[in-house]
């Protein structure tokens, strides 16, 4: 069996990708690679020959990924906050801008808060959270069961590993008193929600794949918000933080959403890495 040079078919990998309008082909192709080989990306300049086999495999990757599959579906998994989570058809995938949103709610409170992921989709955020500051309290809400069901996986995946286990709940934002036992009682209100205007041209990656409720929040996008904001208020106790993920669009109406609770202050709004309004954040007087 003749081996070949596991570069050449990365490369290859890579210009198929290119070819098709795939926007990262080189880091795509890679993270096939280590896939199918299952080695860290780092390592892959160590493996000089592969069998035939693994090409194949990587190849058949790599079509599907030109035809928009997203990566995360192809390897199984995400990444965020320092965590690789569970993730496929059914379940938003986390993107990478939300980190910033992480950070900084982890630098806004102290070791052993309780915190509230609503919209929390597979998991990420609330997970995160509970692996970061292994002290806090974590209670996730999500709506659709699918969803859930992909952050339950999570969930008992990162309490056997030893984090903290997370409080799951089945709920909706959008519904009356949704989380009303913890009432005055939170430090920290997250929340990662659709918030795409309705008539927004997306990716065909996100079109086609991530499920349309996670992804859409109505003509202007903020549907959810709206309801986000009105449970933040009502979750926080006195000098707890809301933090809430928004379009780029909603520079000045998340804020002014948040600005129009008497009592919220301290609303600001946030960049991503590449300078686009990204996240708001208040805190509760």
């Amino acid at each position: 069996m003749t081996r070949h040079p596991l570069r050449l078919a990365v490369l290859e990998a890579e210009r198929m990708l290119a070819a098709a309008g795939v926007g990262s082909p080189r880091a795509d192709a890679e993270l096939l690679a280590a896939h199918v080989l299952g080695v860290q990306r780092s390592r892959l300049p160590l493996i000089p020959l592969v069998d035939p086999p693994v090409v194949e495999a990587l190849h058949r990757l790599v079509r599907a990924r030109v035809k928009r599959v997203p990566l995360q579906h192809l390897t199984g998994w995400a990444h965020l906050g320092g965590l690789d989570l569970d993730v496929g058809p059914g379940v938003f995938i986390p993107r990478p801008e939300t980190e910033l949103l992480l950070e900084w709610a982890l630098s806004a409170v102290g070791a052993d808060p309780v915190v509230v992921d609503l919209c929390t989709g597979s998991g990420a955020l609330a997970l995160a959270v509970a692996h970061r500051l292994p002290g806090a309290v974590v209670h996730a809400v999500e709506r659709d069961p699918v969803a859930l069901s992909w952050a339950r996986r999570n969930a008992d995946a990162r309490a056997a590993a030893g984090d903290r286990p997370i409080h799951l709940h089945s709920g909706d934002v959008t519904a009356p008193g949704v989380l009303s036992d913890l009432d005055g009682a939170v430090d920290l209100v997250l929340c990662n929600p659709p918030y795409v205007p309705d008539s927004t041209p997306v990716p065909p990656e996100v079109a086609e794949h991530d499920p349309p409720a996670a992804v859409f929040g109505g003509p202007d996008g903020l549907d959810v918000i709206r309801h986000v904001v009105g449970v933040a208020a009502r979750l926080l106790k006195s000098g707890g933080h809301v933090a809430v993920e928004h379009d780029d669009t909603h520079a000045v109406a998340v804020p002014a959403l948040l600005s129009a609770r008497r009592v919220l202050t301290d609303v600001a709004d946030h960049t991503d890495l590449a300078g686009r309004p990204r996240f708001a954040t208040a805190r509760r007087t």
